[in-house]
């Protein structure tokens, strides 16, 4: 997610100052919680299920999770995992997409228009970028059941990730 507000990713402060930004945010919404997700215990988990491709998803992209702040911010990454899109600019548009499907939110839309924004800046993004991209994964929000505010993933970590995708009906990525 922190290429999605650079184009240089040797300055990461202005990501840094988003986060800090959204959690004084959550935090004087009364949204802040404890952390959901404990990367020691998905690790500690099968090959296979929900939990340990989130911990290898983790992993394999160099990421630290979201520790602080509210649980959408938290389980962020969990959606990638969930619906199978990239971290980078365009992945990550593909995400906002799903969630506005799933349930819209002002939040989604300024995050997706945002990032539209950097696509449209950067050409290697312009390159991988399209609408039916996007519009897909709008499409499979609607199509899901998936709560991006009740979801509660700490009760499918042990489930098989194929599984967990049946049960918001998430298909996958084609």
């Amino acid at each position: 997610m922190m290429e999605f507000f650079t184009t240089d990713p040797n300055n990461p402060h202005r990501f840094e100052k988003f986060l800090n930004l959204l959690d004084r945010w959550t935090e004087a919404k009364g949204l802040n919680v404890p952390q959901v997700v404990n990367s020691e215990k998905l690790n500690s988990l099968p090959n296979g299920t929900f939990g340990r491709t989130w911990a290898d998803f983790i992993h394999k992209n160099n990421l630290q999770p979201f520790t602080t702040g509210s649980r959408r911010k938290q389980l962020h990454d969990g959606v990638h995992v969930l619906t199978g899109y990239a971290i980078d600019p365009v992945g990550e548009a593909e995400v906002q997409a799903f969630l506005l499907g799933a349930k819209f939110t002002v939040a989604n839309l300024m995050l997706g228009l945002g990032l539209l924004r950097m696509i449209y800046r950067n050409l290697n993004y312009q390159q991988q970028f399209s609408w039916e991209k996007l519009q897909k994964a709008y499409q499979r929000g609607c199509e899901s059941n998936f709560d991006p505010d009740t979801w509660q993933p700490e009760f499918l970590w042990d489930l098989p990730l194929t599984d967990v995708q049946k049960i918001f009906n998430v298909s996958r990525v084609c």
